[in-house]
């Protein structure tokens, strides 16, 4: 028999429903409940409304009744759509490197770069890996990311890329968040790798893809579309072969040029990342398609370059979802409700607009319809923010951080528990 809670009264409460997944969302306004009530069946909502309505309803369900004492702003989990929490050592060398005057190339060709860590993740243990994946993914919850995902791409071998992406596996199992794996084995040609670029991509198509189907280890391919990794030449075979197993296509796009969102749209990629050099025929391009515009401000803190050009992505019709590429090299904050309030700082984006890209609009770019939104059927995954309004959880950039976080149903975090 399910178990039934009802929970409330909320201050206000944020359903981001009845928003559009494309475009402006400038003068649209919050569906917002006052005096809120969220009544939850397993670990789905089974109703949202005004709390005083719903007490009768959940007498006759026999549900638990947990009452809140103080103000609280509810809004539904947020969804970080884009990191590389998998991984083992430090780039701090970099980072100094670069605040020196070093490029990203100049330090990748001196040594640094992803190649560090390539050699630091394949150092560490299947075990280290794991808990280092929970470790950051619990923290992140503590922030309120509910859903989280995870890229491979620091193993650049079958065996290596295997290892992470088991480990990915192995920690969803632990971890509160659901864990969304990504293979990025496309990441960069491995630096000890004696063949041509081509033979790697067809050694990894045609090897590990079967691999990652038969152990249901994942059902993303993401590749680097990049002077320092694959070229959209170089990756039209590999996405083929990707798309005709029935892979979900991503793409890192337009960071330091462009030519990836065009792949990412010749490929209906689910999404196309970074998108820091976009000009303004990708973003036409990219608004007339289906492909989720992922925006990375934490990779444009980290290398001090400009942010993607939100506004106009959502000016033009595109579609745009806010992540924080947390990586040891080009985004380390890993903060992503920081990172998407600065980005709506720099690029104009309404607390709504920033909002929607950590929640249904990120959810989007996963390609996962169950969450994102406070509505019946949808996972119950919440946070509950001690403020009295939405528009203070932006004004703070970070540092009103929930109360409470739930996850399927179930309290996750609690502040000072």
């Amino acid at each position: 028999m399910e178990h039934y809670k009802l929970i409330g009264p909320i201050t206000q409460l944020i359903t981001m429903a009845d928003l559009p997944l494309q475009g402006t969302l400038v003068g649209k306004e919050a569906q917002t409940i006052k005096q809120a009530g969220i009544l939850i069946k397993g670990s789905n909502i089974y109703e949202v409304g005004i709390y005083e309505a719903l007490l009768p309803k959940g007498e006759k369900l026999n549900a638990e009744n947990i009452t809140l004492d103080t103000e609280y702003v509810c809004l539904p989990g947020f969804i970080d759509a884009h990191t590389h929490i998998c991984f083992a050592g430090s780039r701090a060398t970099d980072y100094a490197m670069r605040n020196a005057g070093k490029s990203y190339l100049e330090i990748a060709e001196n040594g640094g770069g992803i190649w560090d860590t390539v050699t630091n993740t394949r150092k560490a243990s299947f075990e280290e890996l794991q808990y280092s994946i929970i470790k950051r993914a619990n923290s992140l919850v503590r922030n309120g990311i509910t859903t989280i995902e995870v890229k491979s791409g620091y193993g650049l071998s079958v065996t290596e890329e295997l290892k992470m992406l088991r480990a990915i596996r192995n920690a969803n199992q632990i971890t509160e968040a659901d864990l969304i794996a990504t293979c990025l084995a496309a990441h960069m040609l491995p630096n000890d790798y004696k063949g041509t670029k081509a033979s790697y991509l067809h050694e990894i198509a045609t090897t590990l893809f079967p691999i990652l189907q038969t152990e249901n280890l994942t059902n993303r391919i993401d590749a680097f579309i990049e002077q320092s990794a694959f070229s959209a030449t170089d990756i039209q075979p590999y996405f083929k072969q990707a798309k005709a197993m029935g892979f979900d296509i991503t793409v890192h796009a337009d960071q330091f040029s462009t030519s990836g969102s065009e792949v990412a749209i010749t490929f209906n990629a689910i999404s196309a990342d970074h998108l820091e050099a976009s000009t303004d025929y990708e973003i036409e391009r990219l608004a007339a398609s289906n492909v989720i515009a992922v925006a990375l401000p934490g990779a444009s803190i980290g290398l001090g370059c400009n942010f993607a050009p939100a506004r106009k992505i959502l000016d033009a019709g595109g579609a745009l979802a806010i992540a924080s590429d947390w990586n040891p090299g080009s985004a380390p904050m890993g903060d992503l409700l920081t990172q998407a309030c600065i980005l709506g700082t720099f690029e104009k984006l309404t607390n709504i607009e920033v909002l929607a890209g950590i929640t249904f609009r990120a959810a989007a770019a996963l390609n996962l319809k169950d969450r994102g939104q406070l509505l019946p059927g949808m996972l119950a995954d919440f946070n509950l923010f001690p403020t009295d309004h939405y528009n203070e959880i932006c004004y703070h950039q970070g540092k009103i951080l929930p109360s409470q976080v739930w996850k399927k149903g179930e309290l996750v975090y609690a502040e000072h528990s």
